[in-house]
């Protein structure tokens, strides 16, 4: 496997989920002309991340994962016979989720991932959280790739991409709603080099209320032999508008890289972080919204 295209489908919202439906299916239809092995949705496209104050109008927003909105994606995938990530406030109790489903070439669900850290101290307090990070094997054209999953205000925790490194993650899709600027794009940049892995990412183009594009795709090769120094891991950054951006990742020499250089699970020393998985949380970081 060569390389790895995914289609980072920067776009603006319709008004309806049936709109939204169409306007997805369009857009995959455009990915795939375009050669791309996996086309991705920015954060909870199903509702174009709209959360509802009212608990009732935001159960009623919701759809579950066997719905026709969920469905026709899948099916979708197996008629274009490439991946689709559609993201959706899922149906579920106690209160929605935040999620995302990988379909394969096949029509298959092969990695289904619900938000793990949810914005409580925003509109997300309403939201049930994520449990786990996952992977799966991915089969493509161009053959398999493992991949992973995490969802906007879960790359600010290095434990996120760690994690799906640790359980073999090459590429990391990561659906995304907010403003993109140097920080949390800087965040992405650190997540790749750290873990040695490809990091997609996509968000709402301009127009869409707090967010601005700047979709971004870092291959994590900071290293190459034949060049001094080390190099910028960006393969791609879009604008502001709405539009389809493909990514092309380097599978072949990621793979190549992370044989020989000193990052991810390399030199690590697991039994001195203790304190990591500590739940004890003091000043100044104590936080009334908190939720475990």
């Amino acid at each position: 496997m060569k390389s790895l295209k995914v289609a980072l489908l920067q776009l603006l919202p319709e008004n309806t989920l049936e709109g939204n439906m169409k306007k997805g299916m369009d857009s995959c239809r455009k990915a795939k002309a375009i050669g791309a092995d996996i086309a991705l949705f920015p954060e909870m496209w199903s509702s174009g991340y709209h959360i509802p104050e009212d608990t009732e109008e935001l159960r009623a927003a919701a759809v579950s994962s066997d719905s026709e909105f969920v469905r026709t994606f899948g099916e979708l995938a197996k008629e274009l016979h490439m991946a689709v990530g559609i993201t959706f406030l899922e149906t579920f109790e106690p209160l929605p989720r935040n999620t995302i489903c990988l379909f394969d070439r096949f029509g298959s669900c092969v990695l289904k991932y619900a938000k793990v850290h949810t914005c409580d101290f925003g509109d997300e307090c309403r939201l049930t959280a994520g449990d786990d990070f996952y992977t799966a094997d991915l089969d493509t054209e161009q053959g398999r790739v493992k991949v992973g999953a995490m969802i906007c205000y879960d790359r600010e925790f290095p434990e996120s991409a760690r994690i799906l490194m640790l359980k073999g993650a090459e590429i990391i899709l990561v659906p995304n709603a907010c403003p993109m600027e140097i920080n949390r794009i800087s965040q992405l940049r650190a997540r790749a080099y750290e873990n040695m892995t490809g990091i997609a990412t996509v968000n709402y183009p301009y127009g869409k209320p707090d967010c601005n594009g700047h979709s971004t795709a870092f291959d994590g090769i900071a290293y190459r032999e034949e060049q001094p120094g080390s190099r910028d891991t960006l393969i791609l950054e879009a604008g502001e508008r709405e539009g389809i951006y493909l990514a092309d990742f380097p599978i072949e020499e990621i793979r190549a890289y992370r044989k020989h250089e000193v990052h991810g699970n390399a030199f690590r020393h697991p039994r001195k972080y203790g304190l990591l998985i500590s739940e004890l949380i003091e000043e100044p970081f104590i936080r009334e919204c908190y939720r475990k």
